[in-house]
């Protein structure tokens, strides 16, 4: 019976281990992910401490890898040494999960009021004529979240470009893309779109956050059913005397 129960554990370990490889994949995708998209909305948030989260999980992805090897080669080997190093990393792998997890949470929270500081000023140093990257920016964001406006196409008449530009009209992007030969005149407002996108953005960031949340949760969970299979062979390797036979080869007496 305690030879079945350690081939069990054994045989859970190990395909936690292939597990582990492919959470190290999808872990630095969900890293790259956060990467990119921040880069697309970074005009909107200027605390970069907010991409923390999303560097270390994919430093603990890329160490996925090296903890799949090392558990694997443990598990075939019956290495005490191999199996106590493997808990431990896990163990300190867990705990950088949860940090990441307590971190996700904080700058949630901060996504809204840090959109709310900085979209005013991106919107008044668009300028439609000369796109650099602000202007790039809202009209990226604008067209991807079928937005326009900080709270509504109004918000464009008290803008310089608006005011400069004096044609009554907003930006293309403010269009909509089911509209054709929008000129993005005020005087069809049914042609743009009439959400605001400051709430999208929060929004959008929000969700990119809780990704980043929700990857840490799961896979710290397989790691700490990794830990429980690590420390059931450990202790029935050490207390079971037929399991330590099998492995030396002896025979009882």
């Amino acid at each position: 019976m305690g030879q079945c129960g350690i081939t069990s554990s054994k045989t859970v370990l190990v395909f936690l281990n292939l597990i582990f490889w492919a959470a190290a994949g999808i872990l630095c995708y969900v890293g790259a992910y956060v990467f990119i998209t921040y880069d697309d909305y970074d005009h909107f948030f200027e605390d970069v401490y907010t991409l923390i989260p999303a560097v270390v999980i994919i430093a603990v992805g890329t160490l996925l890898f090296l903890i799949g090897l090392i558990g694997c080669c443990a598990t075939i080997r019956e290495s005490r040494c191999g199996l106590t190093t493997f808990v431990v990393i896990l163990l300190l792998v867990f705990i950088t999960e949860v940090v990441v997890v307590v971190l996700g949470y904080i700058y949630r929270t901060k996504v809204e009021a840090e959109v709310d500081h900085s979209i005013k000023k991106v919107y008044d140093a668009y300028n439609g004529t000369n796109p650099d990257a602000a202007s790039r920016a809202i009209d990226y964001v604008q067209r991807q979240l079928r937005c326009c406006g900080i709270h509504n196409y109004s918000d464009w008449e008290t803008t310089n470009w608006f005011k400069e530009a004096k044609n009554n009209s907003v930006p293309l992007s403010c269009c909509k893309a089911t509209v054709s030969n929008c000129t993005g005149s005020l005087s069809h407002p049914t042609d743009l779109y009439a959400e605001g996108c400051e709430a999208l953005v929060v929004k959008k960031l929000q969700e990119i956050m809780m990704y980043v949340i929700w990857a840490a949760l799961g896979f710290a969970a397989i790691q700490l059913l990794g830990m429980l299979c690590a420390c059931v062979v450990l202790c029935r390797r050490s207390r079971d005397p037929a399991y330590e036979l099998l492995i030396t080869g002896g025979t009882y007496a």
